[in-house]
């Protein structure tokens, strides 16, 4: 094992060759130092020779220890194998310091920042911006500008010296005129200019219409969005509806739903502009012109049994077919499933099976009869995961292939974890999260459980050709257990 590779790996490097020269080199040192020593102490001025050296001596340590310390800061060189600290998507404050990074040979370590700032409307004030930045060796990557009424606010794409502090950043920049500066760490998904992840997102749109939620929270960075109906599914009252035309309040924007409801978008930590809520409610209105729409395809399967069914996506469209669903199902299935009383479990279906409010996978017979629905819906910043399998149906795999099938949407959705709610009695659901293979969190209260897994251990690879906008059947067996 080379000397790297033990220092890589923590372990201390020892040379012996090394220690047994250093020996040799101290006991002739005191040797010649005693040899000295007697040479000039019997002389006639050898003890005033002998104080004048220990002097000299002291002096010339002390010159090379200020010199050391006042010379001596290079950077220390970084294990090149080392993997640099994950800051996940969390924006960094002003007052932050930037994180270190591993330097590559020749090569000054950099980091990416995406800086917003709002400067005065007048000739120059862009170009002092940008010159206070290129003092500390800022290079500008992108810049977007968002026009307000009394000023612009200007969106940069930074790569700066990884030793440069935020909070630096941010006080040149007042100094050069801008104010409510806001600054937070980027990634090399941010280097693709904005045209071209607006049009990638609204192909996305076109494509699946329950794509709506997650390309806005792509196009505005970290915010919360909820979906709500026209119509509550509890209730069943109106719900206060938005504007044809949107509604946009400061860190609140409030859009009108293709199929009634009301989109809410909410971003505490930063103001939206008059920009961004065009380029929302544009999205918006692109979902609603194109309609109802879901990817194509499905596969097939063979259940250990021999019976052959189908996965593919469900929409509105299957509203019906759900609820013939809901009358094979027994009450105590349907309690498991809704935590409330079995007669409303009807009414909750045009909300879960809207694109708007998640995706939805079903299972279907050969006689084309549903038996088994499973929900991923979209909760704000969470995820929810959510399973209904007829009784005749049962512990037969299809809880845990729908699971396994909800989770790899959650991943390709970039999702940090799912949920589930059941009951602390429902032991499939329990078996079924447990299959996945990914850290669980749980929590009881009151006989509710929830499960929460977290996502980043899961693979990104799909299993869903109908994700992918083709249209394609495949074959396969499975013997797990719902």
């Amino acid at each position: 094992m080379s000397d790297v590779t033990r220092a890589k790996h923590g372990r201390p490097v020892h040379h012996w060759r090394r220690d047994i020269v250093e020996l040799a080199a101290l006991f002739t040192a005191v040797a010649v130092a005693d040899g000295v020593a007697n040479l000039i102490g019997h002389g006639p001025d050898g003890t005033a020779l002998l104080l004048i050296s220990a002097v000299i001596l002291v002096a010339t340590a002390g010159f090379h220890t200020w010199w050391a310390r006042r010379h001596g800061h290079a950077p220390p060189t970084s294990d090149p194998g080392a993997r640099p600290p994950s800051d996940g998507r969390a924006g960094g404050l002003p007052g932050e310091e930037a994180g270190t990074a591993a330097p590559v040979a020749g090569v000054e370590a950099t980091v990416l920042w995406r800086m917003r700032t709002t400067v005065k409307d007048a000739p120059g004030s862009l170009a002092a911006l940008c010159t206070a930045l290129a003092q500390h060796q800022v290079d500008i990557l992108s810049l977007q500008t968002h026009p307000l009424a009394d000023g612009t606010v200007d969106e940069f794409l930074l790569r700066a010296p990884a030793e440069l502090a935020t909070s630096e950043i941010t006080r040149n920049v007042a100094q050069a005129g801008g104010t409510a500066t806001w600054i937070e760490r980027a990634d090399a998904h941010d280097l693709v200019d904005a045209p071209t992840r607006v049009l990638g997102l609204a192909t996305r749109t076109a494509l699946d219409a329950s794509e709506l939620p997650l390309a806005l929270r792509q196009l505005l960075g970290r915010c919360t969005i909820r979906s709500l109906p026209a119509v509550s599914p509890v209730s069943g009252r109106a719900a206060e509806g938005a504007p044809v035309e949107g509604a946009l309040e400061d860190t609140v924007m409030r859009l009108r739903a293709p199929e009634g409801g009301v989109i809410t978008v909410e971003r505490p930590y930063l103001p939206f502009t008059p920009t961004e809520f065009a380029r929302a409610r544009a999205l918006v209105e692109l979902d609603a012109r194109l309609g109802p729409r879901i990817p194509g395809g499905q596969d097939m399967l063979t259940l250990p049994q021999g019976n052959a069914i189908t996965v593919r996506r469900a929409d509105a469209a299957d509203v019906e077919a759900a609820k013939a669903m809901h009358e094979r199902c027994s009450p105590r299935t349907l309690s498991m499933r809704y935590h409330g009383p079995v007669g409303d479990a009807d009414r909750y279906l045009s909300h879960l099976l809207s694109p708007s409010f998640g995706r939805t996978l079903a299972v279907q017979t050969a006689s084309g009869r549903i038996v088994g629905l499973g929900h991923l819906l979209w909760d704000g910043d969470e995820t929810e995961v959510a399973l209904l399998v007829e009784d005749d149906w049962q512990r037969r795999g299809i809880g845990v292939e729908l699971l396994g099938r909800l989770v790899t949407m959650a991943v390709e959705a970039g999702c940090e974890s799912v949920y589930a709610v059941t009951q602390a009695s429902n032991t499939g659901m329990v078996a079924a999260m447990r299959s996945l293979g990914l850290p669980l969190d749980y929590q009881i209260e009151e006989g509710t459980l929830v499960i929460t897994a977290r996502l980043d251990a899961a693979p990104v690879s799909s299993r869903l050709p109908y994700d992918q906008g083709q249209s394609h059947a495949q074959h396969g067996t499975w013997t797990s257990r719902d």
